[in-house]
């Protein structure tokens, strides 16, 4: 099931729905809510198992966060200095929210494009897939 063939319809709801899709993954959900500082980082944390989701540790980083997800920091890793540095500066994006009491996020719903910060061209991405 490719991301490009879920947004089947016109070529603008394709692009759209590829970035929301991107959005989603966990990896990328763990790095937007400030719990590692790169998503390279935010990759290795969910490789490793430092992750939960809904409360089942995770290590899936293309894993697709769905609407009222809970993601969260597993007990035994909240004191990795990464983490703690991490969540120390502070990140902020409409379609998550986090706890900092609890240490917890939820993936609220997916982003519109103009949440999405990254300047990218989708339709040269979407072009070269639909080759």
């Amino acid at each position: 099931d490719c991301l490009l063939s879920r947004g089947l319809g016109d070529v603008y709801k394709r692009q759209e729905n590829l970035l929301k899709f991107l959005e989603a993954r966990l990896d990328n959900t763990v790095y937007r809510l400030g719990i590692a500082p790169t998503r390279r980082a935010a990759r290795q944390l969910v490789g490793h198992k430092h992750i939960r989701v809904n409360g089942v540790v995770t290590n899936i980083s293309s894993f697709q966060c769905r609407p009222g997800d809970v993601v969260e920091v597993r007990e035994k890793s909240k004191s990795i200095e990464l983490i703690t540095d991490s969540l120390a500066a502070g990140k902020s994006f409409n379609w998550l929210e986090w706890n900092s009491e609890e240490d917890k996020g939820t993936f609220l719903n997916y982003p519109e494009r103009s949440d999405i910060p990254e300047n990218i061209q989708e339709q040269l991405i979407v072009e070269l897939y639909s080759k």
